[in-house]
Protein backbone atom coordinates (compact mmCIF):
# COMPACT_ATOMS: atom_id res chain seq x y z
CA UNK A 1 0.00 0.00 0.00
CA UNK A 2 1.16 3.60 -0.83
CA UNK A 3 2.72 5.06 2.65
CA UNK A 4 1.68 8.47 1.46
CA UNK A 5 -1.89 7.93 1.96
CA UNK A 6 -4.32 5.73 4.04
CA UNK A 7 -6.75 3.37 2.70
CA UNK A 8 -10.46 5.21 3.01
CA UNK A 9 -12.84 3.52 5.52
CA UNK A 10 -15.44 2.79 2.70
CA UNK A 11 -17.02 -0.33 1.43
CA UNK A 12 -15.38 -1.30 -2.12
CA UNK A 13 -17.34 -0.51 -5.37
CA UNK A 14 -19.77 -3.01 -5.91
CA UNK A 15 -19.33 -3.89 -10.05
CA UNK A 16 -21.89 -3.43 -12.50
CA UNK A 17 -24.44 -6.47 -13.24
CA UNK A 18 -23.60 -6.24 -16.73
CA UNK A 19 -19.88 -5.32 -17.95
CA UNK A 20 -19.66 -4.11 -21.41
CA UNK A 21 -18.51 -6.20 -24.23
CA UNK A 22 -14.62 -6.41 -23.99
CA UNK A 23 -12.89 -4.17 -27.09
CA UNK A 24 -9.20 -4.73 -28.00
CA UNK A 25 -7.56 -1.17 -26.48
CA UNK A 26 -3.50 -1.27 -27.26
CA UNK A 27 -1.36 1.92 -26.30
CA UNK A 28 0.02 2.37 -29.39
CA UNK A 29 -2.25 4.73 -31.67
CA UNK A 30 -2.32 2.91 -35.29
CA UNK A 31 -1.30 6.32 -36.90
CA UNK A 32 1.78 5.75 -35.35
CA UNK A 33 2.01 2.17 -36.46
CA UNK A 34 1.05 3.03 -39.98
CA UNK A 35 3.39 5.21 -40.40
CA UNK A 36 6.35 2.98 -39.51
CA UNK A 37 4.71 0.18 -41.61
CA UNK A 38 5.52 2.85 -44.94
CA UNK A 39 9.03 3.07 -44.42
CA UNK A 40 11.12 1.57 -46.68
CA UNK A 41 13.64 0.07 -43.73
CA UNK A 42 12.18 -3.35 -43.32
CA UNK A 43 13.30 -3.45 -39.57
CA UNK A 44 11.08 -0.44 -39.17
CA UNK A 45 8.32 -1.43 -41.53
CA UNK A 46 8.13 -5.21 -41.28
CA UNK A 47 7.47 -5.13 -37.26
CA UNK A 48 4.61 -2.29 -37.58
CA UNK A 49 3.02 -4.16 -40.05
CA UNK A 50 2.80 -7.45 -38.39
CA UNK A 51 1.80 -5.71 -35.27
CA UNK A 52 -0.99 -3.59 -37.16
CA UNK A 53 -2.13 -6.83 -39.17
CA UNK A 54 -2.66 -9.03 -35.28
CA UNK A 55 -4.57 -6.34 -33.91
CA UNK A 56 -6.81 -6.14 -36.58
CA UNK A 57 -7.15 -9.80 -36.82
CA UNK A 58 -7.58 -10.24 -32.90
CA UNK A 59 -9.90 -7.08 -32.69
CA UNK A 60 -12.28 -8.84 -35.14
CA UNK A 61 -12.51 -11.89 -33.47
CA UNK A 62 -13.00 -10.25 -30.14
CA UNK A 63 -15.95 -8.54 -31.71
CA UNK A 64 -17.59 -11.82 -33.17
CA UNK A 65 -16.81 -13.49 -29.61
CA UNK A 66 -18.51 -11.22 -27.50
CA UNK A 67 -21.36 -10.65 -30.08
CA UNK A 68 -21.86 -14.46 -29.79
CA UNK A 69 -21.63 -14.37 -26.15
CA UNK A 70 -24.01 -11.60 -25.78
CA UNK A 71 -21.67 -10.00 -23.58
CA UNK A 72 -19.07 -10.68 -20.61
CA UNK A 73 -20.66 -12.16 -17.54
CA UNK A 74 -20.28 -10.62 -13.87
CA UNK A 75 -17.59 -12.02 -11.95
CA UNK A 76 -19.73 -13.47 -9.14
CA UNK A 77 -17.52 -12.55 -6.43
CA UNK A 78 -18.18 -9.98 -3.76
CA UNK A 79 -17.11 -6.81 -2.98
CA UNK A 80 -15.22 -6.71 -0.02
CA UNK A 81 -14.44 -10.45 0.43
CA UNK A 82 -10.85 -10.02 0.09
CA UNK A 83 -8.40 -6.81 0.02
CA UNK A 84 -5.28 -8.47 -1.70
CA UNK A 85 -4.27 -8.75 -5.63
CA UNK A 86 -4.48 -11.74 -7.05
CA UNK A 87 -1.65 -11.50 -9.77
CA UNK A 88 -0.67 -14.02 -12.33
CA UNK A 89 2.19 -13.21 -14.77
CA UNK A 90 2.86 -15.61 -17.78
CA UNK A 91 5.12 -15.94 -20.67
CA UNK A 92 4.06 -16.00 -24.12
CA UNK A 93 7.89 -16.87 -25.17
CA UNK A 94 7.79 -15.07 -28.38
CA UNK A 95 4.45 -16.90 -29.24
CA UNK A 96 1.20 -15.70 -30.15
CA UNK A 97 -0.69 -17.96 -27.77
CA UNK A 98 -2.59 -17.11 -24.97
CA UNK A 99 -2.09 -16.66 -21.91
CA UNK A 100 1.65 -18.63 -22.08
CA UNK A 101 2.91 -20.33 -19.39
CA UNK A 102 2.90 -19.35 -16.00
CA UNK A 103 5.86 -18.18 -14.70
CA UNK A 104 5.21 -15.87 -11.69
CA UNK A 105 1.54 -15.77 -9.08
CA UNK A 106 0.66 -13.75 -5.75
CA UNK A 107 2.98 -13.53 -3.29
CA UNK A 108 6.14 -15.72 -5.00
CA UNK A 109 9.25 -13.77 -5.10
CA UNK A 110 10.98 -11.85 -8.14
CA UNK A 111 11.89 -14.26 -11.03
CA UNK A 112 15.07 -13.81 -13.05
CA UNK A 113 13.22 -12.14 -15.93
CA UNK A 114 12.51 -8.33 -15.52
CA UNK A 115 9.92 -7.90 -17.99
CA UNK A 116 8.25 -10.47 -15.80
CA UNK A 117 8.59 -8.43 -12.39
CA UNK A 118 7.90 -5.16 -13.93
CA UNK A 119 4.03 -6.34 -14.90
CA UNK A 120 3.92 -7.76 -12.04
CA UNK A 121 4.50 -4.82 -10.07
CA UNK A 122 2.79 -2.35 -12.45
CA UNK A 123 -0.43 -4.98 -11.97
CA UNK A 124 -0.25 -4.23 -8.11
CA UNK A 125 0.36 -0.35 -8.19
CA UNK A 126 -2.66 -0.08 -10.16
CA UNK A 127 -4.39 -2.29 -7.93
CA UNK A 128 -3.27 -0.11 -4.96
CA UNK A 129 -4.32 3.15 -6.37
CA UNK A 130 -7.98 2.14 -6.92
CA UNK A 131 -8.24 0.21 -4.04
CA UNK A 132 -6.62 2.62 -1.54
CA UNK A 133 -7.83 6.06 -2.89
CA UNK A 134 -11.41 4.95 -4.51
CA UNK A 135 -11.99 2.06 -2.39
CA UNK A 136 -12.34 -0.25 -5.50
CA UNK A 137 -11.43 -3.58 -5.41
CA UNK A 138 -9.48 -4.75 -8.58
CA UNK A 139 -10.58 -3.72 -12.19
CA UNK A 140 -14.47 -4.86 -11.84
CA UNK A 141 -14.45 -3.69 -7.96
CA UNK A 142 -15.51 -7.43 -7.18
CA UNK A 143 -12.06 -8.61 -7.01
CA UNK A 144 -11.41 -9.68 -10.27
CA UNK A 145 -8.08 -11.88 -11.10
CA UNK A 146 -5.52 -9.40 -12.47
CA UNK A 147 -3.66 -11.46 -15.22
CA UNK A 148 -0.76 -10.43 -17.69
CA UNK A 149 1.29 -12.24 -20.50
CA UNK A 150 4.63 -10.54 -21.41
CA UNK A 151 6.57 -11.81 -24.57
CA UNK A 152 4.03 -11.56 -26.81
CA UNK A 153 4.37 -12.47 -30.47
CA UNK A 154 7.58 -11.26 -32.40
CA UNK A 155 9.01 -7.71 -32.07
CA UNK A 156 5.56 -7.28 -31.35
CA UNK A 157 5.29 -3.31 -30.90
CA UNK A 158 1.93 -2.52 -28.55
CA UNK A 159 0.34 -3.61 -24.94
CA UNK A 160 -3.16 -4.25 -24.82
CA UNK A 161 -6.28 -4.75 -22.58
CA UNK A 162 -8.70 -7.81 -24.46
CA UNK A 163 -10.78 -7.42 -21.77
CA UNK A 164 -9.59 -10.15 -20.14
CA UNK A 165 -6.09 -9.94 -19.62
CA UNK A 166 -2.76 -7.68 -20.16
CA UNK A 167 -1.02 -8.45 -22.96
CA UNK A 168 2.85 -7.18 -23.19
CA UNK A 169 4.99 -6.97 -26.25
CA UNK A 170 8.84 -6.92 -26.35
CA UNK A 171 8.69 -4.13 -28.90
CA UNK A 172 10.49 -4.09 -31.89
CA UNK A 173 14.13 -2.65 -30.71
CA UNK A 174 14.32 -0.19 -33.21
CA UNK A 175 11.58 2.30 -32.21
CA UNK A 176 9.92 0.57 -29.17
CA UNK A 177 11.40 -1.39 -26.00
CA UNK A 178 9.59 -3.59 -23.94
CA UNK A 179 5.49 -2.21 -23.43
CA UNK A 180 6.34 -3.30 -19.62
CA UNK A 181 8.92 -0.49 -18.82
CA UNK A 182 6.12 2.44 -18.27
CA UNK A 183 4.07 1.51 -15.08
CA UNK A 184 1.74 3.79 -16.46
CA UNK A 185 1.00 2.19 -19.86
CA UNK A 186 0.23 -1.21 -17.79
CA UNK A 187 -2.10 1.15 -15.02
CA UNK A 188 -3.31 2.91 -18.44
CA UNK A 189 -3.98 -1.12 -19.88
CA UNK A 190 -6.19 -1.87 -16.88
CA UNK A 191 -8.13 0.76 -16.63
CA UNK A 192 -9.58 -0.15 -19.72
CA UNK A 193 -10.98 -2.82 -17.76
CA UNK A 194 -12.47 -0.66 -15.27
CA UNK A 195 -14.18 1.51 -17.77
CA UNK A 196 -15.71 -1.79 -19.29
CA UNK A 197 -16.80 -2.83 -16.12
CA UNK A 198 -18.39 0.88 -15.41
CA UNK A 199 -19.51 3.28 -18.14
CA UNK A 200 -18.44 1.12 -20.95
CA UNK A 201 -17.67 3.93 -23.18
CA UNK A 202 -18.05 3.56 -26.72
CA UNK A 203 -14.35 3.24 -28.17
CA UNK A 204 -15.16 5.55 -31.59
CA UNK A 205 -15.52 9.44 -31.36
CA UNK A 206 -15.33 11.28 -28.35
CA UNK A 207 -16.95 8.22 -26.06
CA UNK A 208 -13.90 6.52 -27.67
CA UNK A 209 -11.56 9.80 -27.06
CA UNK A 210 -12.90 10.09 -23.37
CA UNK A 211 -12.14 6.03 -22.74
CA UNK A 212 -9.02 6.65 -23.68
CA UNK A 213 -8.56 10.01 -22.12
CA UNK A 214 -9.83 8.16 -18.45
CA UNK A 215 -6.90 5.32 -18.98
CA UNK A 216 -4.68 8.19 -19.51
CA UNK A 217 -5.42 10.16 -16.30
CA UNK A 218 -5.88 7.14 -13.95
CA UNK A 219 -2.50 5.48 -16.00
CA UNK A 220 -0.20 8.79 -15.04
CA UNK A 221 -1.71 8.89 -11.54
CA UNK A 222 -1.14 5.38 -10.52
CA UNK A 223 2.59 6.79 -11.70
CA UNK A 224 2.30 9.62 -9.52
CA UNK A 225 0.95 7.53 -6.48
CA UNK A 226 3.18 5.32 -6.58
CA UNK A 227 6.06 8.25 -6.69
CA UNK A 228 4.34 10.35 -4.23
CA UNK A 229 3.98 12.76 -6.44
CA UNK A 230 2.59 16.19 -6.33
CA UNK A 231 0.39 17.91 -9.54
CA UNK A 232 3.37 20.40 -10.14
CA UNK A 233 6.11 17.59 -9.51
CA UNK A 234 4.89 15.18 -12.26
CA UNK A 235 6.12 14.77 -16.04
CA UNK A 236 2.58 13.78 -17.23
CA UNK A 237 3.69 11.77 -19.74
CA UNK A 238 2.44 8.28 -21.21
CA UNK A 239 4.72 6.11 -22.16
CA UNK A 240 7.71 7.89 -21.13
CA UNK A 241 11.24 5.88 -22.19
CA UNK A 242 9.05 3.73 -24.29
CA UNK A 243 10.76 5.48 -27.26
CA UNK A 244 14.18 4.05 -28.11
CA UNK A 245 17.39 6.58 -28.43
CA UNK A 246 16.86 6.79 -32.15
CA UNK A 247 12.93 8.90 -31.78
CA UNK A 248 13.25 12.48 -31.37
CA UNK A 249 10.74 12.04 -28.35
CA UNK A 250 9.53 12.11 -24.77
CA UNK A 251 6.32 9.86 -24.61
CA UNK A 252 3.51 8.92 -26.86
CA UNK A 253 1.07 11.30 -25.22
CA UNK A 254 1.39 14.57 -22.94
CA UNK A 255 -1.20 15.70 -20.80
CA UNK A 256 0.61 18.73 -19.40
CA UNK A 257 0.90 19.97 -23.61
CA UNK A 258 -0.73 17.77 -25.80
CA UNK A 259 0.75 18.00 -29.30
CA UNK A 260 4.37 18.14 -28.19
CA UNK A 261 5.00 14.23 -26.68
CA UNK A 262 7.74 13.57 -30.18
CA UNK A 263 8.59 15.30 -33.23
CA UNK A 264 10.56 12.91 -34.79
CA UNK A 265 11.62 12.52 -38.75
CA UNK A 266 10.14 8.95 -38.83
CA UNK A 267 7.54 9.05 -36.42
CA UNK A 268 6.10 12.63 -37.38
CA UNK A 269 4.67 15.05 -35.42
CA UNK A 270 2.46 14.49 -32.06
CA UNK A 271 -0.76 15.43 -33.54
CA UNK A 272 -2.97 15.65 -30.29
CA UNK A 273 -5.00 19.10 -29.78
CA UNK A 274 -5.10 20.49 -26.15
CA UNK A 275 -8.58 22.55 -27.26
CA UNK A 276 -11.77 22.12 -29.44
CA UNK A 277 -10.18 24.72 -31.77
CA UNK A 278 -7.59 22.09 -33.30
CA UNK A 279 -10.51 19.33 -32.60
CA UNK A 280 -9.48 16.53 -35.65
CA UNK A 281 -12.39 15.09 -37.90
CA UNK A 282 -11.18 11.40 -39.16
CA UNK A 283 -12.54 8.33 -39.64
CA UNK A 284 -9.05 6.72 -38.66
CA UNK A 285 -8.18 5.26 -35.64
CA UNK A 286 -11.94 5.02 -34.64
CA UNK A 287 -13.07 8.30 -35.55
CA UNK A 288 -9.58 9.67 -33.72
CA UNK A 289 -9.88 8.04 -30.24
CA UNK A 290 -6.17 8.79 -29.35
CA UNK A 291 -5.83 12.11 -31.03
CA UNK A 292 -8.85 13.70 -29.57
CA UNK A 293 -8.13 12.44 -26.09
CA UNK A 294 -5.79 15.20 -25.72
CA UNK A 295 -8.49 17.37 -24.96
CA UNK A 296 -9.99 15.97 -21.98
CA UNK A 297 -6.36 15.20 -21.11
CA UNK A 298 -5.70 18.78 -20.67
CA UNK A 299 -8.52 19.29 -19.22
CA UNK A 300 -7.70 17.05 -16.26
CA UNK A 301 -4.04 17.99 -15.76
CA UNK A 302 -5.65 21.79 -15.85
CA UNK A 303 -7.91 21.18 -12.89
CA UNK A 304 -5.45 19.02 -10.89
CA UNK A 305 -2.82 21.77 -11.32
CA UNK A 306 -5.29 24.53 -10.69
CA UNK A 307 -6.54 22.39 -6.79
CA UNK A 308 -2.96 21.74 -6.55
CA UNK A 309 -1.36 18.72 -4.35
CA UNK A 310 -2.09 14.87 -5.03
CA UNK A 311 -3.61 14.82 -8.51
CA UNK A 312 -4.79 11.52 -7.22
CA UNK A 313 -6.99 13.24 -4.22
CA UNK A 314 -9.54 16.11 -5.03
CA UNK A 315 -9.23 16.11 -9.03
CA UNK A 316 -8.90 11.83 -9.65
CA UNK A 317 -11.72 11.34 -7.01
CA UNK A 318 -14.14 13.68 -9.51
CA UNK A 319 -12.93 11.65 -13.08
CA UNK A 320 -13.43 8.84 -10.77
CA UNK A 321 -16.91 9.48 -9.37
CA UNK A 322 -17.75 10.60 -12.97
CA UNK A 323 -16.43 7.55 -14.23
CA UNK A 324 -18.52 5.34 -11.91
CA UNK A 325 -21.86 7.65 -12.18
CA UNK A 326 -24.61 5.85 -13.44
CA UNK A 327 -25.68 8.76 -15.43
CA UNK A 328 -22.82 8.65 -18.02
CA UNK A 329 -24.14 6.66 -20.43
CA UNK A 330 -21.61 4.34 -22.96
CA UNK A 331 -22.54 7.24 -25.77
CA UNK A 332 -21.36 10.57 -24.15
CA UNK A 333 -19.42 13.26 -25.50
CA UNK A 334 -17.18 15.56 -24.33
CA UNK A 335 -19.77 18.37 -22.94
CA UNK A 336 -22.34 15.69 -21.58
CA UNK A 337 -18.82 14.19 -19.45
CA UNK A 338 -18.09 17.68 -18.68
CA UNK A 339 -21.48 18.24 -17.12
CA UNK A 340 -20.99 15.20 -14.55
CA UNK A 341 -17.48 15.90 -13.24
CA UNK A 342 -19.13 19.46 -12.34
CA UNK A 343 -21.80 17.41 -11.23
CA UNK A 344 -19.53 14.96 -9.15
CA UNK A 345 -17.20 18.61 -7.93
CA UNK A 346 -20.57 19.73 -6.35
CA UNK A 347 -22.15 16.40 -4.96
CA UNK A 348 -18.88 15.75 -3.28
CA UNK A 349 -17.35 18.98 -2.49
CA UNK A 350 -20.15 21.57 -2.48
CA UNK A 351 -19.76 24.87 -4.36
CA UNK A 352 -16.41 25.85 -3.87
CA UNK A 353 -13.29 26.19 -5.53
CA UNK A 354 -13.39 22.55 -6.61
CA UNK A 355 -16.79 23.02 -8.88
CA UNK A 356 -15.58 26.56 -9.92
CA UNK A 357 -11.92 24.66 -11.07
CA UNK A 358 -13.51 22.14 -12.97
CA UNK A 359 -15.77 25.02 -14.82
CA UNK A 360 -12.42 26.44 -15.76
CA UNK A 361 -10.75 23.62 -16.68
CA UNK A 362 -12.87 22.98 -19.54
CA UNK A 363 -13.49 26.57 -20.10
CA UNK A 364 -9.56 26.28 -21.08
CA UNK A 365 -10.12 23.25 -23.33
CA UNK A 366 -13.23 24.65 -25.27
CA UNK A 367 -15.24 22.59 -23.94
CA UNK A 368 -19.11 24.19 -22.93
CA UNK A 369 -20.52 21.14 -20.17
CA UNK A 370 -23.90 20.03 -22.29
CA UNK A 371 -27.04 21.40 -19.89
CA UNK A 372 -28.67 17.92 -19.73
Amino acid sequence: MNPHHARPDVPCTPPRSRPQRPVLCSIVPPHLLDRLARQEDPELADPARRTLAHDAALRTRRLQGARARGGLAPTGRVAGDGEEPRRTVHDAGGSEVLPGERVRAEGRPPVDDASVNRAYAGLGATFELYLGEYARYSVDGGGLPLDATVHYGQRYANAFWDGERMVFGDGDGEVFRDFTLPVEVIGHELTHGVTQYTAGLQYSGQPGALNESVSDVFGSLIKQYGLGQTASDADWLIGQGLFTERVNGEALRSLKAPGTAYDDRTLGRDPQPATMADYVDTTEDNGGVHINSGIPNHAFYRLALELGGHAWERAGRIWYDTLTHEQLAPDADFARFARLTVASAEARYGIGEEREAVLKAWSEVGVTPADR
